[in-house]
């Protein structure tokens, strides 16, 4: 039998952090440690190898920014927009996204360590080879999002739309999927090893027949 998913690892964030008030010219390689990004533009900012460490963002935009490589630990960030965000092998450690819309979001091979999504649009992202451990979405929209051959540990799904998600050689392992919409899912036989409850077995009934070859009839 499956293990019960571990729980994520909250950020550790100092009492006080330092507000970030201007942008700097050049973000690429940039260093910032225990500081506050609050209603900043980036967009479409090349902060390529970014390294951001016991942080908060507030309402800071990243749409179509590149932050390929980039290292964030120990971040919250609440609210913005990261749509379009390319940010391929990307490390994301004890991080917590409340309200971030992250729509057409790239993020292959990406790292992804103790961190929680709650309440975020993931609608299109791309997680293609990406690895998860202890993972949580809350609550999020994640319709045909792509997780071509990631690798999900402890990762969970609870109260969210995964309408249309492409699972193509994903693995999930210590993994549970609670009150989802799954319908259309892609290479649903992927979800081998999974947990749901019995209510939610039973509404995705369709999907999980298919997994296992099933043909309904009436």
């Amino acid at each position: 039998m499956p293990r019960a998913p571990s729980s994520p690892v909250c950020p550790d964030l100092p009492s006080e952090l330092d507000r970030l008030d201007e942008v700097p010219v050049e973000l690429r390689r940039l260093e910032l440690e225990g500081r506050l990004l609050a209603g900043l533009d980036l967009t479409e900012r090349d902060a390529t190898g970014l390294r951001l460490v016991e942080s908060r963002l507030e309402r800071t935009e990243l749409a179509g920014a590149r932050l390929q490589g980039a290292s964030l630990c120990d971040v919250a960030v609440v609210g913005g927009s990261w749509a379009n965000l390319v940010a391929d092998s990307l490390t994301l450690r004890r991080g917590e996204l409340r309200g971030v819309r992250l729509t057409g979001a790239a993020l292959g091979n990406a790292s992804l360590e103790d961190v929680v999504f709650a309440d975020c649009r993931i609608d299109l992202a791309r997680f293609r080879f990406a690895k998860f451990l202890r993972v949580r979405f809350e609550s999020c929209r994640l319709e045909e999002a792509d997780f071509y051959a990631a690798s999900l540990t402890s990762v969970v799904f609870s109260d969210c739309d995964l309408t249309g998600v492409g699972l193509a050689g994903a693995t999930f392992l210590e993994s549970e999927i609670r009150g989802c919409r799954l319908a259309e899912v892609g290479n649903p036989e992927r979800l081998r090893g999974v947990r749901m409850p019995w209510p939610d077995v039973v509404q995705a009934a369709d999907v999980l027949a298919l997994a296992v070859g099933i043909e309904i009839v009436e």
